[in-house]
């Protein structure tokens, strides 16, 4: 019987520090079977919370006890998990273990929100009260986001972002629900914390999501498969999770839909419901590492003598979140090619233009076509008549024709570069869809890629998922505005719309096109059909008519 002294603030659960233990011989031996194996510790002495049952002795699965393991012999680990399938759970069962048998280590859980990592501390702290008190270390703090062991074991949970764990040292991070980081944290968050991590020995990372679009967490997920870094990955499937079977997966798409079922338990990387770019091409979508890359500046293919190329601009507005960005295509033979790109958010709009026109001189003076609704104005008159740049591209108001790209001409309604209407954006959203679906415009960029993802239809328009980025997106819709304009034709004698057309009325003909009949050339009354034999046209009369379509 314990008594007030030896109890954490009056919690009967929690024993306090300092306070001298006697161990039986079947306890020390228990005690070192606990600290040999996680898999054993979880089964015999973690607890949980059930919805039907209240507090329940934690049975793991099989894929839980996987998942325990490889948690326990890989520093590195990636999850990719379905909804409902105790990830949960299972990551809290191994972080207990590591507090308790680890001395003087500190253990991070950050998810997406602040108030999702307090809620898996405080199902952490749950099953540590739990524990038989023989096997509790004493506490010394015990507190909604953070706790602290007499071992010297401490434990925070905050959201993942730089500023909540800057200059700490973890020796071990659980990042839940990662995919849901929006980018831009994601990026500051292992620019300032993950160099704590990588730089001990035994340091642990733990990586656990369900995927939410090709981000982040894709490009982690997509190297770990391919050897690319160090993460051990771990695919759970829905139906590892015994009573799920068919019936119920008819059942969980009744009353969602096919496409939330994809993502949330196929674990598809589909991103977001309602993307401008159909689903199955995202899918196909594939990236590699640029060849070089510089302060936001990423290379996939340098210039080539004599090509032509076009660089489109989307100006930030000063916020953190935004980026300046431009996107350089190579546009000397069709399909297009993306070859370099640009994308940084701390960049002040007065010296984005220099960056701008040192890599359109490395392209054989590309054109340039800059978005100037806001600050980038700024950018296209510096780029212009400070640096002196001839090839930026200005637009004219023609009446119910709309902008009109041309270059150098003079009149009262011209601007450098082209202002986003809706109409414009309308029109460049609409022209990208069928140009990347019919890979008319080729690009292995991964945050191209990530940002095609979550760019989304709303009201009547197409813009970024909230929390997401969509300015290398936007470079591509102003691209594709500007390539069906008929000064494009006179840049580059190439008729985007003509060649579109034609490509696809040849499909068309293909796809109607008679199975088997083979035209020899020799002008005969006779064909060969698919097994090779020869048929006299003028035994059955002529049939031609009947493969007239136009």
């Amino acid at each position: 019987m314990q008594t007030q002294d030896q109890v954490y603030l009056g919690n009967p659960l929690l024993k306090k520090a300092n306070v001298a233990q006697e161990f039986t011989k079947e306890q020390i031996l228990e005690f070192v079977a606990c600290r040999e194996d996680p898999v054993y510790f979880a089964k015999n002495h973690v607890k949980i919370v059930s919805l039907d049952e209240g507090l329940v002795q934690f049975k793991p699965y099989d894929f839980q006890e996987k998942l325990i393991n490889n948690f326990h012999n890989n520093r590195f680990n990636i999850c990719k998990m379905p909804r409902q399938t105790g990830k949960s759970t299972t990551s809290v069962a191994y972080l207990l273990h590591y507090a308790v048998f680890n001395d003087n280590v500190n253990i991070g859980i950050l998810a997406n929100k602040a108030a999702t990592a307090r809620d898996l501390l405080g199902r952490l702290q749950t099953a540590y009260e739990n524990l038989p008190k023989w096997m509790q270390q004493g506490v010394l703090s015990w507190n909604k986001g953070s706790l602290e062991l007499e071992n010297g074991s401490k434990i925070l949970a905050a959201s993942t972002s730089a500023s909540a764990v800057r200059g700490m040292s973890f020796n071990i991070l659980f990042l839940d629900e990662f995919a849901f980081v929006p980018n831009h944290i994601a990026e500051s968050f292992f620019a300032s914390v993950y160099p704590t991590i990588t730089s001990g020995k035994s340091t642990k990372v733990i990586m656990v999501s369900t995927p939410h679009g090709m981000n982040h967490f894709y490009r982690y997920w997509h190297d770990a498969e391919r050897g690319k870094n160090e993460y051990v990955p771990t695919d759970v499937h829905w139906s590892e999770v015994p009573g799920r079977n068919e019936e119920w997966k008819l059942q969980t798409i009744a009353n969602t839909s096919e496409q939330q079922f994809k993502i949330e338990f196929e674990c598809e990387f589909l991103g977001s419901v309602d993307t401008l770019i159909a689903p199955s091409k995202l899918r196909a979508l594939t990236y590699e590492n640029p060849m070089q890359r510089n302060a936001g500046l990423d290379i996939h293919e340098t210039a080539i003598k004599d090509h032509e190329y076009l660089i489109t601009v989307d100006v930030a507005r000063g916020v953190s979140e935004d980026y300046s960005a431009f996107v350089v295509f190579d546009i000397t033979s069709f399909p297009h090619k993306i070859v370099a790109k640009y994308r940084n958010n701390e960049i002040k709009p007065m010296l984005f233009p220099n960056v701008i026109y040192e890599v359109a001189k490395n392209y054989n003076g590309a054109f340039i076509l800059c978005e100037v609704n806001d600050v980038g104005d700024q950018v296209a008159a510096l780029l212009h008549y400070d640096l002196e740049y001839d090839n930026v591209l200005m637009c004219s108001m023609r009446g119910r024709a709309g902008q009109v790209v041309g270059q150098g001409f003079s009149g009262k309604k011209t601007q450098m570069g082209v202002k986003m209407s809706k109409t414009v954006k309308k029109v460049g959203s609409l022209n990208l869809k069928t140009l990347i679906e019919a890979d008319k415009v080729l690009f292995q960029d991964y945050e191209i890629i990530s940002e095609l993802t979550t760019f989304i239809s709303k009201s009547n328009s197409f813009e970024a998922e909230e929390g997401c980025n969509d300015d290398l997106a936007m470079c591509l819709v102003i691209y594709a505005w500007l390539v069906c304009q008929d000064y494009f034709k006179e840049m580059t004698d190439t008729d985007v719309r003509k060649k579109l057309y034609e490509d696809q009325k040849n499909q068309i003909e293909q796809d109607m096109a008679p199975f088997g009949f083979i035209n020899d050339g020799l002008g005969d009354d006779s064909f060969v059909d698919a097994e090779g034999d020869r048929w006299n046209l003028d035994e059955y009369g002529d049939r031609s008519y009947m493969w007239e379509y136009m």
